[in-house]
């Protein structure tokens, strides 16, 4: 048996509420730590059986009743109180989905110069142009090399 599995049941045996089986005294028996926790288990336990909760004060109901008409007392809110929270969140969220709106609109609406960029053929065989092959071809390029990978992997488990 584990520590873990020894505290997961600790307060229960140390509050008499199940008995030590075999498992848990034999753990017990052979580590410190835990028969140590078990002995501040039981201690605390004995404190609290011996400790005596205070009287409350003889008016207490009294005022707590008082208390209680005069919660009652209060005018209880109407059908505009409950009402009243979601109407406002949806008004927000009309007025956001319209300033959203508008801004979008404004934007998409302007019309300025458009950069536009030419790319230039270049000859083959030059680094410009095996750089652009090598960013076109990148994720074929990728999948080769899991495959060199796999390739090398089969070769250590061929050759031991």
């Amino acid at each position: 048996m584990t520590c873990n599995q020894t505290l997961e049941r600790m307060p229960d045996i140390a509050a008499g509420l199940a008995e030590a089986t075999a498992d848990d005294k034999q753990h017990l028996a052979s580590c410190v730590a835990c028969a140590g926790k078990l002995d501040e288990f039981r201690r605390t336990m004995a404190l609290l059986d011996e400790w005596h909760t205070p009287e409350p004060s003889p008016y207490f109901d009294v005022r707590l009743q008082a208390r209680l008409r005069e919660e009652m007392a209060k005018p209880q809110p109407g059908w505009l109180s409950w009402f009243r929270r979601p109407v406002l969140a949806g008004a927000l969220m009309v007025l956001m989905g319209l300033g959203m709106g508008m801004f979008l609109a404004q934007r998409g609406g302007q019309t300025g110069p458009v950069a536009t960029v030419e790319t230039q053929p270049f000859q083959p065989g030059s680094a410009v142009s095996d750089l652009q092959a090598l960013d076109k071809n990148h994720d074929m390029y990728a999948d080769f090399d899991l495959l060199d990978d796999l390739q090398v992997q089969q070769d250590v488990t061929a050759n031991p």
